[in-house]
């Protein structure tokens, strides 16, 4: 029990500094899009309950997935409907503190694991086929968040990771993270192919402090939300820097649909804690052409209660006028239904 006590607190008091980043976006003139909100549409068993809503994704049956953190980090599945389906990976070793999960274009369920620094890849029948990185052993004891300069990157080790994603060849891309200030690329087997970025958190093009998410459109070019950075970086497919978008805030969270015409869906959540202030200033989530890079809309703010948002950690964007959305502080999932 000590051990336990010892990691959970380190991943506390080290997780605070970066999660206080705020910062008003600075584009003016963006056209509000009208939504209705679904606060409770999905249907946990009796005596069941989500957590902290840290990622959901759906596949292409409209499922929906949440990686959510409560006394254990779990996995649940519901249907179209908001039917509760199963837990998928109770009791699995990946799991001890959820962060991202995200769903390819064959249905495969992916996980990022902020404890556990593991990404696993699920079947759409919940079995794991693929697992990158690995879990400090317990044998080690507590493995605190390191303090002073991180120790040089590895290609197979990841120091608390947040996201995932694939190009349309099968290319895997892993943001890592909280320690590691990189993103890696890896072929559809796991294998090393290149990285950008390092230990080292830096402001340049092409280097990061805090990639918090990751998405990757048609093209294959690579979305980071570089969030200590308060900006999002465009790479292309072989982690190059194409340009930076500097305007919207804090760049906490992204989704991109999928599709001939694709949009993206960034996220200027308010921060953990809601400090004074921070409703003033955050919460708005932008609505971009992928391929003008126009901003098209807004929509949101900062509450309590629905329809507005209390710390948007991840979305989903299958449907580009269905978003999905997770909630950290509210322990919800909200679908919003963006008005034409």
């Amino acid at each position: 029990m000590k051990s336990f006590l010892t990691l959970s607190l380190a991943l506390v008091v080290f997780a605070v500094a970066p999660a206080f980043a705020q910062r008003k976006a600075t584009i003016e003139n963006v056209p509000e899009i009208k939504y209705t909100s679904i606060p409770n549409f999905l249907k946990t068993p009796p005596g069941e309950y989500l957590g902290e809503s840290i990622a959901v994704a759906t596949n292409s049956k409209g499922h929906v997935f949440v990686y959510h953190r409560s006394a254990n980090t779990r996995l649940f599945e519901f249907d179209q409907d908001g039917n509760f389906l199963k837990e998928i990976g109770a009791g699995y070793y990946g799991f001890e503190f959820a962060h991202s999960v995200r769903v390819d274009k064959d249905d495969n369920i992916w996980t990022v694991d902020e404890g556990t620094n593991m990404v696993t890849k699920f079947s759409p029948d919940g079995k794991v086929l693929m697992v990158l990185g690995r879990r400090p052993p317990a044998v080690l004891g507590a493995v605190p968040f390191p303090a002073g300069p991180n120790k040089p990157a590895e290609k197979y080790i990841f120091c608390r990771p947040s996201d995932v994603g694939f190009d349309p060849q099968g290319n895997i891309f892993v943001s890592d993270g909280y320690c590691n200030n990189r993103v890696v690329k890896y072929d559809k087997n796991g294998r090393f192919l290149a990285q950008a970025g390092s230990e080292k958190a830096g402001k340049a093009l092409g280097e990061f402090e805090l990639p918090h998410g990751l998405q990757v459109d048609g093209k294959g070019n690579v979305w980071v939300a570089d969030r200590s950075n308060f900006r999002y970086q465009v790479l292309d497919n072989n982690l190059k820097p194409i340009r930076e978008i500097t305007n919207l805030g804090v760049g906490w969270t992204l989704c991109i649909s999928p599709g001939p015409k694709q949009f993206a869906f960034l996220s200027n959540s308010n921060p953990n804690g809601n400090m004074p202030g921070t409703w003033d200033i955050t919460g708005e989530i932008y609505k971009m052409d992928v391929d003008s890079g126009q901003v098209l809309g807004k929509f949101g703010r900062p509450g309590k209660l629905a329809p507005f948002f209390q710390v948007v950690h991840m979305m989903d964007c299958r449907n580009p006028n269905e978003i999905i959305a997770g909630e950290i502080e509210s322990w919800r999932v909200q679908k919003l239904i963006l008005q034409k």
